[in-house]
């Protein structure tokens, strides 16, 4: 039984030693991408995407893949919205992946929405990007804001 138990421990601890988090680079990812978000959503500055690699995966259903094509899209709604406006609320990183919770507004008369955006970083670079929208309602079933 005891040889088990060492084959079982030794297991175990190279488990953890695999799963151990590199919380600087972590760190580093989730500053490149609030950087890109602000400078890209809210400053309308194209030149942000920059951090975005050209084979850039996209999962909104709505912008195509790609560098370019992204920032096409973007720089036709920038123009219809020059108000529009990106408010990082809260921000996180696990691994390659960057979590982004977001109050979009068009312009500052409108409620805007409630985002949640996912980005996978790697090599200092934004590849991949997923998110959930949800308009922010007029009234809410319970006294708590989306955000």
């Amino acid at each position: 039984m005891l040889p088990a138990l060492l084959v079982g421990g030794a297991f175990s601890a190279s488990a953890v030693q695999a799963q151990q988090r590199d919380v600087a680079k972590e760190e580093a990812n989730r500053q490149l991408v609030v950087n890109f978000y602000d400078r890209f959503f809210n400053k309308h500055e194209m030149e942000a995407a920059d951090v975005i690699v050209e084979s850039y995966k996209q999962h909104n259903p709505y912008v195509p893949d790609g560098k370019a094509p992204f920032v096409n899209f973007f720089k036709d709604t920038f123009q219809k919205n020059p108000q529009s406006r990106a408010k990082v609320v809260r921000s996180a990183a696990d691994g390659d992946l960057v979590y982004l919770h977001v109050h979009s507004q068009r312009s500052s008369e409108q409620r805007g929405a409630a985002v949640v955006d996912i980005f996978r970083v790697q090599d200092g670079k934004i590849v991949e990007h997923w998110d959930v929208v949800q308009p922010v309602p007029e009234k809410s079933a319970n006294g708590n804001t989306m955000f």
